[in-house]
């Protein structure tokens, strides 16, 4: 059955039973993830069952924003044909009958898919960037079953920007799309119609290219005010509408279409699905200019077109460390060159810096150790007295200046670093493709020799043969011991980059602790030799007085 698993599937056992086994050792809760709250300026207005009490307008909406996209979306899938394809060494991108970006193809090999074929953005259903519906019911059906002819057919973007129009004629319409496409892969748009009508523009569906493991899917929502909201796939409920919009994106792992540049006044606009997935729009005026992107959450592109899409890059409730760590992470590379090294790098860093808290904590654990057969001398004579036995014990550890804690406060405060890292990690599309040394061609697929899972689980090992234990409950002490066994069962199909992370961060702790290890035997063997010159000095001080 344990092989039939997913990743997500190994990840949530793995951690359920570290969580049950630390919570039973430490008696340490985890922290409450907290929960996003919508911007001040978003507006939740729940979805009404009784379209009686609607205005005509309102029930117009919904029968072109509701329930109905997907279906009708993948049936006109089929009945267009694509008008324009603009492409260069990194993407093609096409244009259908509908004025749809109707797909974008990656041509490097190093986001090629499980399948071995080149990773496509665009979902084959379901709404797409650029689509238009109108409220007017009647132009609404025309202007799904007439055509946009396009200026060119083709465009080669050879590092300079290309302009498009797309143009629809209806009985009493014009509508024209004006697009100047650029080889990073963001476009500019200009929407005008011939007349006043009200109309929506459709962000698209997220990309589904990467199969995802603990990270987040849907949409997102950044306004001007720096708050993000973010509907994951399943979880859309009701209508939500927001203004002071800086972007927004339909995103999964590593890649996202995303629009951007409105006027503050926009009015933008999440709408679910029949799966209760995030569909994004936007009311438009007449005459509309905003800009968009298709592509991978590449963090220097993003910066690049526009230093505000790097917030469309999401790491979940750990953003805020995340985030300057990736920096950090970023900044490595660019000394080192290689995103590998720059993993081992940024592990040791931070292990240095908590180098003085995990010591502390080091030390204390060899002296609770080290008093450990005393303390059991002390809970059996007092077995009777709690109250007694605690003061007893709480004395002891006073007397030898021992922290009954010490151990647990530096795993506390791993805790969110490893997180942060984790997130980082498994969000940084710039690992895909990353190679590291021999075997290791991509850090963000499994080690399919498995050589770093299996140095992970020996490194794991051979530190908690290192690292002194206080067990009084034998059932953990051999829970304790299966842990390195099922850690590495469950990171073989995790990425190489965080399998290296984490083996890494085993080696930093196993040459510290033989650091610990050593200066405590040296202040232990000190501190014997002492007691036995007083004990001689006392001796030959009693002779002489005799």
């Amino acid at each position: 059955m344990l092989d039939k698993m997913t990743p997500n599937q190994r990840l949530l056992v793995a951690v359920a039973l570290s969580v049950i086994f630390f919570a039973t050792y430490t008696a340490v809760f985890p922290p409450v993830q907290p929960e996003i709250n919508d911007a001040p300026k978003s507006q939740a207005v729940e979805l009404k069952q009784d379209n009686t009490q609607k205005s005509f307008e309102d029930r117009v909406v919904d029968a072109v924003v509701g329930h109905d996209i997907a279906q009708e979306e993948s049936i006109q899938v089929s009945a267009s044909n694509d008008i324009v394809m603009v492409k260069n060494k990194n993407f093609i991108l096409r244009m259908d009958t509908l004025g749809r970006i109707s797909s974008k193809e990656l041509l490097q090999e190093k986001f090629r898919g499980t399948d071995e074929k080149h990773a496509q953005l665009i979902p084959a259903f379901g709404a797409k960037p650029l689509f238009l519906r109108f409220v007017d019911p009647d132009i609404n059906k025309e202007a799904s079953s007439m055509a946009y002819t396009a200026s060119v057919a083709e465009v080669n973007l050879d590092g300079a920007p290309q302009k498009v129009t797309l143009t629809q004629k209806l009985s009493k319409l014009t509508v024209t799309k004006e697009l100047t496409f650029y080889d990073d892969g963001h476009y500019d748009v200009t929407i005008s119609l011939s007349e006043n009508q009200r109309y929506f523009v459709y962000l698209g569906q997220r990309p589904e290219i990467t199969e995802q493991m603990m990270t987040v899917s849907g949409a997102m929502v950044y306004t001007d005010d720096e708050l993000v909201t973010i509907i994951e796939d399943g979880d859309a409920e009701g209508r939500k509408a927001f203004s002071g919009v800086e972007l927004i994106s339909a995103f999964d792992q590593y890649s996202a279409t995303i629009m951007y540049g409105f006027a503050k006044d926009t009015n933008i606009i999440v709408e679910r699905d029949r799966d209760d997935n995030p569909v994004v729009y936007f009311d438009a005026l007449p005459t509309m200019s905003f800009h968009g992107y298709v592509g991978q959450k590449e963090y220097k592109v993003l910066k690049n077109i526009k230093p505000v899409l790097t917030n469309a890059i999401e790491y979940g409730w750990f953003t805020f460390a995340s985030k300057p760590l990736f920096q950090f992470l970023s900044w490595l590379h660019g000394i080192f060159g290689n995103w590998g090294w720059s993993i081992v790098a940024l592990t040791f860093v931070v292990r240095m810096i908590l180098y003085p808290l995990t010591y502390k904590g080091m030390m204390s654990m060899q002296k609770i150790k080290k008093i450990s057969p005393q303390i059991k001398e002390l809970q059996a004579k007092h077995k009777g007295d709690p109250q007694r036995m605690n003061k007893a014990v709480m004395d002891m550890y006073k007397k030898h200046n021992a922290n009954p804690l010490g151990g647990c406060l530096p795993m506390l405060m791993q805790i969110p670093v490893f997180f942060a890292i984790y997130r980082v990690l498994l969000n940084a599309v710039e690992l895909q493709g990353a190679e590291w040394i021999l075997w290791i061609d991509d850090l963000s697929r499994m080690d399919s020799y498995y050589i770093l899972p299996l140095l992970m689980g020996a490194s794991m090992y051979y530190q908690q043969k290192l690292t002194p234990s206080n067990f009084t409950d034998p059932m953990q002490e051999k829970v304790f011991k299966f842990l390195p066994v099922i850690f590495t069962f469950f990171f073989i199909t995790f990425p190489s980059g965080l399998v290296l992370y984490w083996f890494v961060n085993n080696l930093f702790s196993i040459g510290q602790q033989f650091i610990v290890n050593a200066q405590f035997k040296n202040a232990t063997d000190a501190e014997e030799a002492l007691a036995r010159s007083k004990k001689s000095e006392k001796k030959v001080s009693e002779k002489n007085d005799d």
